[in-house]
C-alpha cells in the first residue's frame, strides 16, 4: 500500500467545525475492502477498530478518515481485506495529530534568515511539512530548500541546488505555530511554501497550471498533498515589489492572490494574517517602500477576514531581514491576529489601526493628533517616543515633541497650524529605515502609514505663490491714508515665490532702516458665487483691497508672520476678482506675507467627500 496524499507519518490533520478529523486521503493498494484501526498510547481507540472506509478498486483508493478527536498522537493501521476475508495489504501511519494546519507563504522574511541560536525551541505538538515533503516536529529551518521537491525553488536559485543553511534560517512560522498551540491548546502544523526574493508577479495565481514550476502551483500542490484542508494562511511579502512603478499594482495583485487562494483552497472566508514589511538599510530615498507599507495597512478595508501585523519596531539581523529573536515576537503577533480573525473580539483585538488625524494649535504652532483603534492598555515607548514625521511640500517639518496619551499620539511641530492644514501630511515610519519604538501594552507596534493628509474639514486653497508685484516704493507709514493702487500704477512684474511665505527679506534688509512699501496683486476666478475668506499672514503694517474696495487694515502688524494672522470674509460673485495687498517693510523688520483663500459656504459632509465634489476659487496670478 502506498499513500499519495492526505495521510503521512507525524502529520497534523486539519480538524473540522466539530473538532474532529475529516481527512481525505488517497493512494494505491490491492483490491478489496479498506479498513482502518486507530491506537492511542498503544491502546485501541474506541470506535476505531476495523472501521470500513470503502474499497480499493483497480489498484487505487480514495477515502476519508472521520471522527478522530482533536489531539493525539494516533497510530492508524490501514488494511485491505479481499473477498475471502484475508488481509492482502496493510500500512501503519504513526504519530498523527489532529489540530490546525497553516500555509506559510511569501519571501525571505517568511522563509527565515534569523540566526538559529536565537530561534524557538521545538515543541512536539507543533509540526512542519518541510520542503522535502516530510512531516516532522517543527524545528528551524523548516524551509530546507536544499531538499526541495518543487522545481520552482531550484529554478529560482539559478537551476542549482540550494546550499544547506548552517547558522541561519529562523522565520516567524514556527513561533506562530507554537503561539497558536498556547492559545488553543491543540496541535498545530505549518506547511512551508515561501521563497526569498520573490515578487507578486512570481506568485501570480495565473501560473498555477505550471504546477511545481510556479510558486503558486507548488503551494497548491503541497496543500492538496496534505488533504486539501487548512485553517488559514500566514504571509510575509512585499519587499521585492517596493519599486515606485511596480508598487502601484500591489493592492490589486494581493486581492487577486487571496481570491485565488480562497477559491483553490475551498474556503471563501479563508483567514489571512500577513506582515507589513519592516525596514531596509541602504536603499536611500525609495518612495516605493512606503507605498507598499501604506497599501498593506489598508488591505483590511478591501479584503475581508484579513489582518495586517506591523513589524516596524523589530530588530534586523542584516540590512533587510528580521532577527531570530524578533521573528519569535512576530510569530506571536501573527498568532494573536489570526486568533481574532477566527473567533472574533472575545479573543482580543486586531492589530493596531489608524483611526483619525486632526490638527490643533498650541502656542501658535501646529499640533497633530493621531488616534488609533485596537490599542490595548494605552500607547507607550521604552524611551522618548519616536517614529512620526510631518512632511510639507516634500520637506520634513520640525517635530520637537511627541506625547502618548491613551490611544493618541500628540505631535508638536515647529510650524503654525495653518501651514499644516494647507496640505501637509503625517507619517509613521517615514522612509526606508526609520526608528520607531511605539507599542501598546500588549507589545504590538503601531502600523507604518502615510502620507495621510492633515485635514480640518475645511475647503482651503494652497498658499498663493504667484503674484504680480511692485518694485520697492516709498514709505506710506502705517498705511492709513494709502488708497488702492490703480491698475496702471505702480508698474507690476510677475513673480513666482519659491515657498509659501512670499518674502522680500533681502530687499527690505538692504534698505533698512529706511521704511519702504511693496504691493502684491493676485487674480482669482469663481465659477459660481462663493462666500470666501482671505487668510492673510504678515509681519508689518498691511492693508488689503478686494476689487478696489478696502477689506482689511492692520497699521500695527509686526513679526512673526503666521499663516492666518487675519481672516477676512467676503462674498465673491461668479467671475474674476482682484486681491491687492500692501505691506510696509517696517524699517526692515517685516519680510513678507502668506495668503490663501478658504470657502465658507460648504457643508462639512460635502468637504469630506473630497475636492472633486465642489468648486474652489481658481488662482490665475
Amino acid at each position: 500500500m502506498k499513500i499519495e496524499q492526505g495521510l503521512f507519518d507525524h502529520m497534523v490533520l486539519q480538524r473540522n467545525a466539530r473538532n474532529v478529523s475529516e481527512a481525505a486521503f488517497a493512494g494505491t493498494a490491492a483490491d478489496g475492502e479498506l479498513l482502518a484501526g486507530v491506537k492511542q498510547s498503544g491502546k485501541a481507540l474506541k470506535g476505531f477498530a476495523g472501521v470500513s472506509l470503502g474499497r480499493s478498486a483497480k489498484g487505487r483508493f480514495a477515502a476519508v478518515l472521520k471522527g478522530l478527536p482533536v489531539g493525539g498522537p494516533y497510530d492508524v493501521e490501514l488494511s485491505v481485506k479481499n473477498a475471502d476475508g484475508e488481509i492482502v495489504d496493510r500500512k501503519t501511519l504513526k504519530d498523527l495529530l489532529v489540530g490546525d494546519v497553516w500555509l506559510l507563504g511569501g519571501q525571505s522574511n517568511m522563509q527565515g534568515v534569523g540566526l538559529l541560536k536565537d530561534g524557538p525551541k521545538p515543541k512536539p505538538l507543533v509540526r512542519a511539512f518541510y520542503m522535502d515533503d516530510q512531516w516532522r516536529v517543527a524545528k528551524e529551518p523548516i524551509h530546507n530548500m536544499w531538499q526541495t521537491v518543487d522545481q520552482v525553488h531550484v529554478d529560482l536559485n539559478g537551476g542549482m541546488p540550494h546550499a544547506p543553511a548552517t547558522d541561519w534560517g529562523v522565520g516567524p512560522g514556527v513561533s506562530f505555530g507554537q503561539a497558536m498551540h498556547e492559545l488553543t491548546g491543540i496541535p498545530q502544523g505549518v506547511i512551508a511554501c515561501a521563497h526569498g526574493g520573490t515578487s507578486m508577479a512570481q506568485w501570480d495565481p495565473k501560473l498555477k497550471h505550471l504546477g511545481s514550476k510556479s510558486l503558486y502551483g507548488a503551494m497548491v500542490r503541497r496543500f492538496r498533498k496534505n488533504g486539501a484542508k487548512a485553517a488559514g494562511v500566514v504571509w510575509y511579502q512585499g519587499c521585492s515589489d517596493a519599486d515606485t512603478n511596480v508598487a502601484k499594482l500591489y493592492t490589486d495583485r494581493m486581492r487577486e492572490l487571496i481570491a485565488a487562494m480562497r477559491r483553490d483552497f475551498g474556503d471563501k472566508s479563508l483567514p489571512v494574517a500577513m506582515v507589513q514589511i519592516a525596514t531596509v538599510v541602504g536603499w536611500g530615498d525609495n518612495p516605493g517602500w512606503n507605498m507598499i507599507q501604506d497599501q498593506q495597512r489598508r488591505l483590511p478595508e478591501k479584503i475581508k477576514n484579513l489582518a495586517v501585523v506591523p513589524a516596524i519596531d523589530l530588530s534586523l539581523v542584516d540590512a533587510i531581514h528580521i532577527s531570530g529573536k524578533s521573528q519569535i515576537v512576530l510569530g506571536r503577533r501573527l498568532a494573536q491576529a489570526m486568533r481574532v480573525l477566527r473567533i472574533g473580539p472575545k479573543a482580543g483585538k486586531l492589530p493596531i489601526a489608524l483611526k483619525k488625524v486632526s490638527v490643533t494649535s498650541c502656542r501658535a504652532l501646529g499640533t497633530v493628533v493621531v488616534e488609533f483603534d485596537n490599542v490595548v492598555g494605552g500607547l507607550r515607548s521604552g524611551s522618548r517616543p519616536t517614529g512620526f514625521s510631518i512632511v510639507n511640500n516634500n520637506t520634513l517639518v520640525g517635530v520637537y515633541d511627541i506625547e502618548l496619551d491613551g490611544n493618541r499620539a500628540i505631535i508638536r511641530s515647529t510650524v503654525p497650524e495653518e501651514t499644516l492644514s494647507a496640505g501637509a501630511s503625517v507619517h509613521y515610519g517615514y522612509g526606508c529605515n526609520p526608528y520607531c519604538n511605539i507599542t501598546d501594552a500588549a507589545g504590538r507596534s503601531l502600523p507604518v502609514f502615510g502620507p495621510v493628509k492633515i485635514s480640518t474639514d475645511r475647503a482651503v486653497t494652497p498658499f498663493i505663490r504667484d503674484f504680480r508685484v511692485s518694485e520697492l516704493l516709498p514709505s506710506a507709514g502705517k498705511l492709513d491714508a494709502l488708497e488702492c493702487p490703480k491698475p496702471s500704477a505702480p508698474p507690476l512684474q510677475a513673480k513666482a515665490f519659491a515657498a509659501d511665505f512670499c518674502d522680500f527679506r533681502q530687499d527690505f534688509v538692504k534698505r533698512a532702516p529706511e521704511d519702504v512699501l511693496v504691493i502684491y496683486v493676485c487674480l482669482f476666478e469663481c465659477e459660481e458665487p462663493m462666500k470666501l475668506c482671505a487668510l492673510l499672514g504678515y509681519d508689518g503694517p498691511v492693508k488689503m483691497w478686494l476689487d478696489g474696495s478696502q477689506v482689511f487694515h492692520d497699521p500695527n502688524g509686526t513679526n512673526p508672520a503666521l499663516p492666518g494672522d487675519s481672516k477676512t470674509p467676503f462674498n465673491a460673485a461668479k467671475g474674476t476678482h482682484e486681491l491687492v495687498v500692501a505691506l510696509s517693510s517696517n524699517r526692515g523688520n517685516a519680510w513678507g506675507i502668506f495668503l490663501r483663500l478658504e470657502r465658507l459656504d460648504l457643508p462639512v459632509r460635502v468637504i469630506r467627500k473630497g475636492p472633486e465634489f465642489y468648486a474652489m476659487p481658481k488662482i490665475i496670478g
